[in-house]
């Protein structure tokens, strides 16, 4: 399979994921059905808005209308299915979860495309797949997943390496994207599962205060 063919699917998958997790956001906070196809459009499109504008590339959703459509009728069909069952946390994570994956090694895609350095992979690939769920949480006055505790730039900066890694080792460019999203999407899934997270800063003594002698 060609290495555009994959990429092009990939977008299109992490549109169709991200929109979902938009939308159980949005219904989750009681929005109309506007505020949910808005809140859905930028969890879906942000990510690789970003990523296309900062690697000077036609942005995709723009060249592609198709992408735009998936994000309608997703979040159509998914607000069809909320309406009968109601939203669910573990839903709503699994979504996450894997959107973040796609768009992770969507982004490594591009950015290896390009010939850039490893770091400069790493960080795209990151960016791609954390920043639409920024935007969403934003919009849905949340505190961002990605400024918490919980490992998930974490996954997605992991994944991306992984599949860099692979693609030196002259992988298959399947091999080297299905690896890596699967690295980032098992990842997450265990952070959540066993309630893993990063170390959070503590400090042991208070700053002192203007004035207070030593």
């Amino acid at each position: 399979m060609e290495p555009s063919r994959v990429l092009y699917g990939l977008d299109l998958l992490g549109v169709a994921v991200f929109a979902v997790s938009g939308v159980m956001t949005a219904v989750r906070k009681e929005m109309d059905i506007f505020g949910a196809l808005v809140v859905a459009t930028v969890t879906a499109i942000g990510g690789g808005t970003l990523r296309d504008l900062l690697l000077d590339q036609p942005v995709f959703w723009i060249e592609h209308q198709v992408y735009l459509w998936v994000v309608f009728i997703v979040t159509a069909v998914t607000l069809l299915i909320l309406h009968r069952k109601g939203p669910a946390l573990r839903g709503l994570l699994l979504a996450d979860a894997f959107g973040l994956a796609v768009f992770t090694i969507s982004g490594a895609q591009k950015a290896a495309g390009m010939g850039l350095s490893f770091i400069m992979v790493v960080i795209m690939a990151a960016m791609t797949g954390t920043a639409g769920g920024i935007m969403r949480d934003i919009l849905c006055a949340e505190i961002p997943l990605v400024l918490q505790k919980e490992i998930y730039a974490t996954a997605a900066i992991a994944g991306a390496a992984v599949y860099v890694l692979l693609q030196w080792l002259l992988a298959s460019p399947v091999l080297s994207a299905g690896s890596g999203l699967a690295f980032v999407f098992g990842l997450r899934l265990l952070a959540i599962q066993r309630n893993i997270n990063l170390p959070r800063l503590r400090f042991s003594r208070t700053p002192e205060q203007p004035g207070e002698r030593k």
